[in-house]
């Protein structure tokens, strides 16, 4: 974990992260020593409803990206439905920049653990799945040994905590799609399907998880729900100075900063604190900033004169991007925007699940129309197509991988467009041929 330089910027109290830097902080044994499950020996006394309050008036909001407040999204669920119900962590974290919930699973997985059994017991579910991202070997790891030490210690199973409540949690690998990552199309991979986004409504917290009452959160989202129960909604809402959402959260900050890492921060610092206080500013004094992607590579780009904006959900949206997962990347002057621009949509153009036509064929045209302007065999048409495609994209798919591709790449031709002319009118790259490794890069897609 990075360590803030400047005592202003460190957090009240430390939520996520408090037992990291701990020998063996991910066994079970560190984990109670510091009050882990107490929170879920208070909440299998308390009323559904009372947990679901709390939660909500936490103000805490989904940290997968869209930011939806999760009490809220917890008391959608059918009170009176006969059907069984069920809870889905989604711990597929595969979106470009962002390697915050991976630290969570591989250094507190039992906080996982205890808020996901929380989540379970507000709903009346007694099933549980953790959806892992299938490349992650030593999250996966400590996390299935947590299961299993919770099982042994009475933690999960057939009689909670002797409360007489049942939970079984299952933790299941994914098998490296991205798209995965978004909520319907993880249903549709436990339930044995082709990984494809469903359409909505249905929303899952209505029809599901094979057909039933379904809720689905982000790592980070549920870990924080044991210390809400424990300290209760006001303490947790205190250690924000944001009113868009209480508590702490984790920012992995990636690029050209001196110290890149994953911080545990207070709500409502700027883009401007958390790179220039918190992580020193850029790596190289000689290479001023150039760019932010604030939340993971689907999001807008920010430029250096936006960076006073507070880093969360609503504020970001007035400077035209999104907090999304909350993990900036910093770049610096001298990179080149085609380039980056061309990975970016070569991802999604590749993980692109092929169901929507604008998606399946636009990306690709994209991806196409990119490789031809970075190595200057573009025309300068081609730069309002790439706008023109990107619009036909977002907003026309069935999930928001559409909008991933078309979203930076409206923005980066709007804010480095001399660039992209430069590359037209040169014939090359203005910032120097490209390495061979990136070359290799460019080459159809498989």
């Amino acid at each position: 974990m990075g360590e803030p330089m400047n005592e202003a910027w460190r957090p009240k109290a430390l939520v996520f992260t408090k037992d990291w830097n701990t020998k063996n902080g991910h066994s079970l044994e560190v984990y109670r020593a510091s009050g882990g499950y107490k929170a879920l020996e208070k909440a299998l006394k308390m009323a559904e409803a009372e947990i679901i309050d709390e939660v909500t008036r936490s103000n805490i909001r989904g940290r997968g990206g869209a930011g939806f407040p999760v009490g809220k999204k917890w008391s959608f669920v059918p009170r009176q439905s006969t059907k069984p119900k069920y809870v889905c962590v989604n711990a597929d974290e595969s979106e470009p920049g962002t390697f915050k919930d991976r630290y969570i699973m591989e250094r507190s997985p039992h906080m996982l653990i205890e808020g996901t059994a929380i989540a379970c017991k507000s709903v009346g579910a007694h099933q549980a799945f953790i959806y892992i991202r299938g490349e992650f070997g030593l999250a996966y790891t400590r996390l299935q040994s947590a299961v299993d030490e919770a099982y042994a210690a009475g933690l999960l199973g057939q009689n909670v905590m002797g409360s007489g409540y049942k939970l079984d949690v299952v933790v299941h690998r994914g098998a490296g799609a991205y798209i995965c990552g978004e909520e319907t199309g993880l249903l549709e991979s436990l339930e044995g399907k082709k990984g494809q986004p469903r359409l909505k409504p249905p929303f899952p917290a209505v029809e599901g998880l094979f057909g039933c009452p379904t809720i689905i959160n982000n790592v980070e989202s549920l870990a924080g729900v044991p210390a809400i129960i424990t300290h209760g909604a006001d303490w947790f809402k205190g250690l924000s100075r944001s009113a868009a959402e209480g508590g702490t959260k984790l920012i992995a900050v990636s690029g050209h900063v001196a110290r890149p890492g994953v911080y545990e921060l207070p709500g409502g610092l700027t883009l401007k604190e958390i790179i220039y206080d918190v992580c020193g500013g850029m790596r190289d004094p000689n290479k001023p900033l150039k760019a932010v992607i604030p939340g993971g590579s689907s999001c807008q780009i920010v430029k250096p004169g936006q960076l006073e904006v507070c880093f969360d959900f609503d504020a970001m949206r007035t400077v035209g991007s999104l907090m999304g997962t909350g993990c900036p990347m910093v770049i610096e002057e001298g990179t080149c925007m085609v380039r980056l621009l061309t990975r970016i949509v070569r991802f999604y153009a590749h993980e692109s699940c092929g169901q929507c036509t604008p998606c399946r064929e636009g990306a690709d045209w994209l991806y196409k129309m990119l490789r031809r302007i970075e190595a200057g065999e573009g025309k300068l048409e081609d730069i309002d197509k790439l706008d023109q495609v990107a619009s036909k994209i977002e907003g026309h798919t069935i999930c928001a991988l559409g909008e991933a591709t078309a979203w930076p790449t409206r923005s980066y031709v709007k804010a480095f467009r001399d660039e992209f002319v430069r590359h037209v009118t040169e014939k090359c790259c203005p910032f120097g041929e490209i390495p061979v490794t990136t070359r290799a890069m460019t080459g159809a897609i498989v």
